[in-house]
Formats: structure tokens, sequence, C-alpha cells
């Protein structure tokens, strides 16, 4: 760890941010914004092997869990919270946990990430066993809550992943797949809420959406196994249904979504009635 500098708390290259105008405020931050997706793209690789890694314990009956501080830990909650509703899979498949709690989704909790103990401790009331997948976020790859809790799996060979924005981290070291994302120094000197935060949502849009295809939650390319939580989904739903079985009577259609509970159930009643 001798060479380890953290590029994310590198300084600006954009010097006078109160002297720019508005205009010139939202073009410099969008021209740093372009570069994020090429810096994912050269961390494909080793997304790869973590995306293959989780699918082949969740297909065992594993879980996945998202351990985080500050943004890291807010962009680890929405992920998983967004599974349930898009993919249909039951609440607490994926987890993401925050340092501080749930107080700190929504304000900052002084000192909290700094407790290495206390990360795995937040596992332990998950009852967290070998057949589930832990990934550390932290844009600085130094949190000791995250690193803490990684190491401890470590030693009861439970898998784990981590992402973060600096190359050589003491995250990465403690990860059986990290993943670097190197974005460069943020438009604001250190707010990592900004190019890091937007590479961690990236890369966490490309592990749920991949395992979720992975575990069968995709069809073509639609949504079969979403939950009907609103009109808007239910209608989705719909459609989809109709589609598949070249329906042209929406309330039909309807009617079989509504009592199956997902397009994929409804499709399969047909064939089987």
């Amino acid at each position: 760890m001798g060479n380890f500098i953290k590029v994310t708390e590198q300084a600006s290259r954009y010097n006078d941010l109160e002297k720019m105008s508005i205009q010139e405020i939202l073009t410099n931050i969008n021209q740093e914004d372009k570069t994020v997706p090429d810096a994912v793209e050269k961390a494909i690789p080793q997304i790869e092997k973590l995306v293959a890694a989780i699918a082949d314990k969740m297909l065992q009956g594993g879980r996945l869990f998202y351990m985080g501080a500050g943004t890291s830990g807010r962009l680890g909650i929405l992920d998983a919270s967004e599974c349930p509703p898009t993919y249909g899979v039951p609440y607490g498949l994926v987890i993401g946990l925050i340092a501080g709690g749930e107080k700190a989704i929504t304000q900052a909790v002084e000192f909290a990430e700094d407790s290495a103990d206390e990360g795995w401790s937040d596992l332990q009331k998950h009852f967290i066993n070998d057949k589930d997948v832990v990934i550390g976020l932290a844009a600085s790859g130094t949190t000791p809550y995250v690193i803490g809790a990684l190491k401890e799996c470590r030693k009861r060979g439970i898998i784990t992943g981590s992402i973060s924005c600096n190359p050589n981290s003491p995250i990465s070291d403690a990860a059986d797949f990290p993943v670097e994302v190197v974005v460069g120094p943020e438009f604001v000197t250190g707010s990592t809420r900004m190019k890091s935060g937007t590479a961690q949502k990236l890369v966490l849009n490309m592990i749920s959406t991949a395992i979720m295809i992975q575990l069968g939650r995709v069809e073509d390319n639609k949504m079969v196994n979403m939950q009907l939580s609103n009109i808007k989904l239910v209608d989705r739903g719909v459609k989809m249904v109709m589609d598949n079985l070249g329906l042209s009577d929406y309330e039909k259609a309807k009617n079989l979504l509504l009592k199956y509970g997902s397009v994929k159930k409804a499709v399969e009643s047909v064939g089987s009635e």
C-alpha cells in the first residue's frame, strides 16, 4: 500500500469556480461526466468476474449485500431497493447497509464510517453466511467500516467484492473481486458524490441487471417478473402479456396479469391450460 495515492482527493483541473458563469459551470461538469463511462469500460473485465461469482452464489440460494458510508452507502441502498419492484425478487435478496444505520440515508452521521467493527456487526444482524456475497463500496477505497467487514468475511470464506475509484486501494486488497473505476479528480476537489458517485451507480446498475438476467428475471428485453405496484407498471405488464400471447383484448390480458401476479406466470398459465 506504500504507493497508494488518492486520485479522488487530488486538486480539480478547474480553478476559480466561483468566477464561472452558470453555463460554464454546467458545461465543465458535463465535460467531466462524459469521462465516466470510459473509465467504467476499462473495469468491465473486473465487473464480469464479480458478477459471475455473485450469480453462482445466488443460484445456490445466497444473498447479495452492498455496504458503504455516505454517498457510497446510499447508492447501494438505492440499487438494492429497486430490485424487488423491477424484478419481482423478495425484499432481503439484495440488501444495502450504510454506516450509521437508517438515519444515515438522509443525514450525515459523524464518525460512523470510522469503526472497523461496526460493518461486521451490521452483517451479523442479517445472519450472513458463506452462501452470501458482500460488495464494499468506497470511492476513496479506505473506509474502515467497509474494509473491516470485508476482512471478517474473508476469514469466514464469504466471497467479497469492492467498488472504488482509486487504484491499488486498501479496499481492493481486502476484496476477492475488486472493481476499480478511476475517474480522476472531481470538478469540486474531493467531492466524490460527483464523478465517483456516478461511476459507482453505473457499476451497480450493471451488476444488479446482469445478475437478474442470469437469474431468469428478464425474458427477451422485458421485466417479466416486476411487481405490479402502481398503475404505470400494471399497464406496462398488460402490454407485455398482450405482446407475448398475441392478444388484442386489453381487459383479458389485464385480468390474467392481476390473477397470476406477474407477466411470466400469466403467460405460462395460458400455455398450461
